[in-house]
């Protein structure tokens, strides 16, 4: 595959044409260290407020990303074995906090879409409710009488998902390797361990790494089924049933993967913006890509809801729509998510 140059704005916010690339990096990576540091004040605050904590962990959340991706795009800028080391035990420790307010998402966005199928019309139904897609023998109201049973699962199972999430969080909070972590972030709020190239001025180092990524996440989005995404609600692609299920969700990964790949390259672009505002168009997209992932793991919830042993056959049917719907939830976000990347100047440098 041809590589192309792939345009990347230039620094926008003070002389960075006179820093090095050390100072650049430095500056950012300080910056995200105190964010880091603020979110662990704010969650030892917080104490049993609720939203506290969770404004916290989001704090955190973020700021680990933000720094490990500042860490792999711009590695070569720093002391390889200290960057790959920060960068997994950071990544350890946003997808730790993570899993807690994954699930009540998730929660929330399935009954929701339950309450919305099994009161929709006849007229106005989603095109998965239709006589046709009902079980043999199955009467007009079956989603409606399967559907309280099946919020009632999903609340049980997701529930007890969050409850084990929430202690595996407080247990990573308090333990040593957590400690360990937050000592290497307070260290990083004031000093950064730098390679030889980070001496050399960011305009003439900074720009390769950062195209590195960019050309990654080309690759990955020339490898999608674009073309398939550019029709809304693709009934070919939709996952009818629950017997294909796995096969859906496998398809899943590689748009999974570019969703990684953005958001690495949104964050390195923060950094080459000294701080400043990358392409606004990269944020529409991973929001895109954040609605697949959500539907998609939705879906892949409702499935494993229907798989529990001796549900009643309503209560199958109804997970079995809604498993449809949020399958249809993940057609419309490939599609918004080729909308605006076809408008993008990076989607013109593809092959």
């Amino acid at each position: 595959m041809q590589h192309h140059e792939v345009d990347i704005d230039p620094f926008v916010a003070g002389d960075t044409d006179r820093l090095t690339a050390g100072e650049v990096l430095s500056g950012y990576l300080h910056a995200r260290a105190g964010d880091f540091l603020r979110g662990l004040r704010m969650y030892g605050e917080s104490g049993s407020d609720t939203a506290a904590a969770e404004a916290a962990a989001r704090t955190l959340r973020g700021a680990a990303r933000r720094i490990g991706g500042g860490l792999h795009t711009y590695r070569p800028l720093l002391d390889p074995a200290w960057a790959d080391q920060l960068r997994t035990e950071l990544g350890w420790l946003s997808g730790t906090l993570a899993q807690e307010h994954a699930c009540t998402s998730r929660l929330h966005r399935l009954l929701g879409a339950l309450a919305r199928l099994s009161g929709a019309t006849a007229a106005s139904a989603a095109p998965v409710s239709r006589s046709e897609d009902r079980p043999e023998g199955a009467p007009p109201g079956t989603l409606t009488v399967g559907a309280s049973r099946a919020g009632a699962l999903l609340d049980r199972q997701l529930t007890l998902a969050r409850t084990r999430a929430h202690s595996a969080a407080l247990q990573a909070l308090g333990s040593s390797r957590f400690h360990a972590v937050a000592d290497a972030v307070a260290v990083l709020a004031s000093e950064v361990p730098l390679g030889p190239l980070a001496a050399a001025p960011a305009v003439e180092v900074m720009a390769e790494p950062g195209e590195l990524t960019a050309r990654q996440l080309l690759d990955a989005v020339a490898a999608l089924p674009l073309a398939r995404a550019a029709h809304p609600y693709n009934a070919e692609a939709l996952v009818h049933g629950l017997a294909t299920a796995s096969e859906g969700e496998a398809q899943d990964a590689p748009w999974h993967q570019v969703r990684q790949l953005l958001r690495l390259h949104r964050y390195g672009q923060e950094v080459w913006c000294a701080g400043g505002a990358p392409d606004p168009m990269l944020l529409g997209a991973g929001q895109a890509l954040d609605r697949h992932r959500d539907a998609a793991e939705a879906a892949a919830a409702a499935a494993n809801a229907a798989r529990t042993p001796r549900i009643a056959p309503a209560t199958a049917y109804a997970l079995g729509v809604l498993h449809a719907d949020q399958r249809l939830e993940v057609e419309a976000a490939r599609f918004a998510f080729q909308q605006v990347w076809q408008q993008m100047p990076m989607a013109a440098s593809a092959p």
